[in-house]
């Protein structure tokens, strides 16, 4: 853990009828740290897909658990999403599925979408698939004009509470 940062974790059973709970989590964090509704909207639809990616490939059909990892700091958000199912090639999912705009629409496969969503939405991801699939959704807190006035949540106020 790095410094000034704090941590919460959550775990899941692999059963898209608890995805709701990792979404309700990240919305609460979230909005303490002070992100925007639209930010928000944005996060919760990239883990909902980092979850349903977990509930439908990596157990086969096996009961298993999704492991959710907040990481918040003075400046970024980081939600990481950890399955211990079957792996996959991130590398080589991706080289398929890109450029979409050069394959005729017969040839676009259904599926496997929802990294390029994720990509799209949040500031930074990153896939690793040793031991299962581990996927780190990042989202940068980005101060300026029409900041949230609230109270936000810091590493140092969690600890002067405790």
């Amino acid at each position: 853990m790095k410094e000034h940062e704090t941590v919460v974790q959550l775990s899941i059973p692999a059963d898209a009828q608890f995805i709701d709970i990792a979404r309700l989590t990240l919305y609460g964090l979230a909005a303490k740290m002070g992100f925007s509704y639209e930010e928000i909207e944005d996060m919760k639809v990239a883990v909902s897909e980092a979850c349903n990616n977990a509930v439908l490939h990596a157990y086969n059909g096996r009961r298993g658990m999704i492991h959710l990892r907040f990481e918040m700091s003075a400046d970024a958000f980081a939600i990481v999403i950890k399955d211990e199912g079957k792996g996959f090639d991130y590398k080589q999912v991706a080289k398929q599925a890109a450029p979409l705009s050069a394959k005729p629409i017969e040839d676009v496969k259904i599926g496997g979408l929802g990294l390029f969503l994720m990509e799209a939405l949040m500031d930074d991801v990153s896939v690793t698939t040793a031991g299962g699939t581990e996927v780190r959704l990042t989202k940068f807190r980005h101060r300026g004009e029409g900041e949230h006035a609230h109270e936000c949540i810091s590493p140092s106020s969690v600890q002067e509470q405790a």
